[in-house]
């Protein structure tokens, strides 16, 4: 089988049940594990990824206006890759290519060559891990994907039941942008819930918002998790020191305790991949350090997050 993946989960996802071998194409942000990287990439952004928030807020929503695209697909790739399988996306046209991108290229093809589509959309966990077999299943490996599934389900359990006597639950600010603020949406909040925090901002299962400082400030937040979709751990650090928050930040209960981070949001919260279980584990061990340390199995080493 030839397996196209047009979303960094579905390709981490692909190479969890073994399928790694069998992907010929990916997009320009599928960078783990590092084999993708050496895959050709599909999709290219029509955005400049490198470009301060505020800059690329601006050229996301202008393309958005006019109807556009922030994505271009190689579609002469994609036909000389001759994949049998293709898995997109419908959640996050910021985040990843979509169904709608796709579709041009494939209306090139003539039907007896059309792969089949496999479209990976979640909003909760239970979402990830019944797409996790959607997506095994059509790849031909259903066994290893129900096997994953049901591991990284039962790991959450493992994880909730071990923060479940800790006293009190936290108020969790998850910061998915800065400029303007974003707080994180989907399945961040139930992983904030999971980990023994209330989250001030998100709800389950609903996208990110753009809020206001003032909204921010009003809600005065135990711990602040700072995790930029798409960026990993130095990006974000780097970006927050550019970042302009506004006067009584620092009376922030969050702040004057010492309990910012910035996380590797790209590799731990924004995929809805296997490494969520990860990131679950990490929440844990900042908001319940007496019962969930760095240092335990299933938290990532250094290089997932770092006090601000």
């Amino acid at each position: 089988m030839r397996i196209v993946s047009l979303l960094p989960a579905a390709t981490e996802i692909l190479y969890a049940i073994g399928a790694g071998p069998e992907v010929v194409g990916v997009t320009h942000e599928c960078d783990f594990p590092s084999e993708a990287t050496q895959k050709p990439a599909v999709i290219r952004p029509r955005v400049d990824p490198a470009a301060p928030q505020e800059d690329l807020d601006r050229q996301v929503r202008e393309l958005s206006e006019r109807g556009e695209s922030i994505y271009a697909v190689d579609g002469e790739l994609l036909e000389d890759l001759a994949p049998d399988l293709i898995v997109t996306q419908d959640l996050c046209h910021v985040c990843a290519a979509s169904s709608d991108d796709l579709a041009a290229s494939l209306s090139r093809l003539p039907p007896s060559r059309r792969p089949r589509v496999v479209t990976f959309t979640p909003h909760m966990l239970a979402d990830v891990w019944h797409g996790i077999r959607l997506i095994a299943e059509a790849a031909g490996r259903l066994d290893e994907g129900n096997a994953l599934a049901t591991r990284l389900a039962k790991q959450v359990a493992e994880i909730r039941d071990r923060v479940a006597a800790s006293p009190g639950q936290p108020r969790v600010l998850c910061l998915e942008w800065f400029a303007p603020p974003f707080f994180a949406g989907h399945w961040v909040p139930e992983m904030v819930r999971l980990a023994g925090g209330k989250d001030v901002l998100g709800y389950e299962g609903q996208p990110s918002v753009a809020v206001t400082w003032e909204q921010i400030l009003n809600q005065r937040p135990d711990l602040i998790a700072l995790m930029p979709c798409g960026y990993n751990l130095a990006r974000t650090v780097e970006v927050w020191k550019l970042a302009c928050p506004p006067a009584g930040w620092s009376e922030l209960p969050a702040v004057r305790n010492g309990r910012v981070y910035a996380v590797d949001g790209n590799g731990y919260f924004s995929r809805p991949g296997p490494r969520l279980v990860e990131g679950l584990a990490l929440l844990a061990s900042l908001l319940h350090p007496e019962q969930f340390s760095s240092n335990d199995v299933g938290v990532p080493a250094e290089g997932a997050a770092c006090r601000v």
